[in-house]
């Protein structure tokens, strides 16, 4: 697999595109926003000076990353070399069926198609497609160019073939690959969506608040980041839909998402990336206070 596609500019997107870039592939950033395209690549250029600046890489190296990623609106001019697809788009179940709708018409019949779907079944996706042998997830963690781990999820009829080698390719990202089957949520999302969840009615029943409940779990359970914080993070809206498909697809009650986190999704409070959640980025990441909400 030498050509490779990302779509999505958004902080997946750019995060997977940075990572094989800098691995020496040639990728394609694909948005529908030439606007996200420049931030994308502006956030990976930022990045890949922190590098530089912890010595982890030099300045020769970033330039080559750089050099590996172009930018494109179009996705069928993209895609039409493609030797892999990796699909970062919204964790939104339509839009994503539409894209691998297209990309089945669009991409030469070798290419594999991957998701970095966080919870919506690869077999769902796959099935409307004329290529379910090469359809797969592929998902990568955030922040993507530090975190090891690659979820490989295989659908019903993902082929020996496919699933070998992206395990392989993800080994040569320098990331670890661990395959699960296609269940809702696969395992880390199946696992963790639940405890955030749990922490969310913690507050919303008053148990604790924002900071007491994140203390907690940050120091008595060794997490590098408490809950609250960690769904700003994820995203609010992505949570919440997240935790729909377990609560759809397992039929659970215990998946049911806390009415809180509902009413804040509506309300746009959606965490770092609107500005405020559980916590208040007005004045930036490291300046992060408890929203007045729950003050």
């Amino acid at each position: 697999m030498k050509n490779i596609v990302v779509i999505g500019a958004g902080t997946m997107g750019n995060g997977i595109a940075h990572v094989f870039a800098q691995t020496g592939y040639s990728v394609s950033l694909v948005d529908i926003s030439a606007d996200s395209l420049q931030k994308a690549i502006a956030t990976i250029g930022k990045n890949l000076d922190r590098m530089v600046a912890k010595g982890s890489i030099d300045e020769a190296a970033k330039s080559a990353t750089l050099a590996n990623i172009n930018t494109q609106t179009n996705l069928k001019a993209a895609v039409e070399n493609a030797d892999l697809v990796v699909e970062a788009a919204t964790e939104n179940v339509d839009i994503k069926l539409q894209l691998f709708r297209d990309l089945d018409q669009m991409a030469p019949a070798h290419c594999v198609l991957a998701t970095n779907t966080s919870s919506i079944s690869i077999t769902k996706i796959a099935a409307v497609t004329g290529r379910p042998d090469k359809v797969i997830g592929m998902h990568f963690m955030n922040p993507v160019p530090i975190m090891k781990l690659v979820e490989i999820i295989r659908g019903y009829s993902t082929s020996d073939e496919v699933s070998i080698a992206i395990t392989e390719l993800s080994g040569k990202l320098g990331k670890v690959p661990v395959t699960c089957n296609d269940y809702p949520g696969f395992v880390a999302n199946r696992i963790l969506m639940p405890m955030i969840n749990e922490a969310i009615i913690s507050l919303h029943e008053g148990v604790a608040g924002v900071e007491e409940i994140d203390t907690i779990m940050k120091l008595g359970m060794a997490h590098p980041m408490g809950p609250l914080q960690l769904a700003d993070f994820i995203g609010l809206d992505v949570c919440l839909a997240i935790l729909r498909v377990l609560y759809d697809g397992l039929g659970n009650d215990k998946y049911a998402p806390c009415p809180l986190l509902v009413n804040m999704v509506t309300a746009g409070k959606l965490g770092v990336k609107s500005g405020e959640g559980f916590y208040d980025y007005s004045e930036g990441l490291k300046a992060a206070k408890v929203s007045k909400t729950f003050a």
